[in-house]
């Protein structure tokens, strides 16, 4: 099932919002939200102690084709890390921190959503 924009655009708002209360209960502290430059947006930006942390939020219907974790395809990956560069050109207190791409993939009915947080999902390619 395709979603309406708008409709898509709401659920894609309440699953990062989702996300972060998660990710903030298992300790890790927001730094910035949607992160947007001209190769592309960052969903979360968090401090997971040692680490700066990007996560890309993905929400995917219970009967959709593709699972929620698979739609992050390689060349998403390529905007994601692109994306990263651009923030930490700009955040020079952060960019000599490890850094680590996550995904959180949330399968289901909102009601129904399962979340799993998949650390460290893809790493940075030359």
């Amino acid at each position: 099932m395709i979603w309406p924009l708008d409709d898509r655009k709401a659920r894609g708002d309440d699953a990062e919002r989702r996300a972060e209360r998660w990710l903030t209960r298992q300790g890790l502290r927001l730094i910035e939200r949607n992160h947007h430059c001209r190769a592309g947006e960052i969903d979360l930006i968090m401090d997971d102690q040692d680490s700066v942390v990007f996560v890309e939020v993905r929400a995917r219907a219970a009967r959709a084709l593709v699972d929620a974790a698979s739609s992050v395809t390689r060349t998403k990956q390529r905007r994601i890390v692109q994306a990263a560069r651009h923030f930490l050109a700009g955040r020079r207190d952060l960019w000599q921190r490890a850094c680590r791409f996550d995904v959180m993939a949330m399968d289901g009915d909102q009601s129904d959503t399962d979340i799993r947080w998949i650390r460290d999902a893809f790493r940075e390619r030359e």
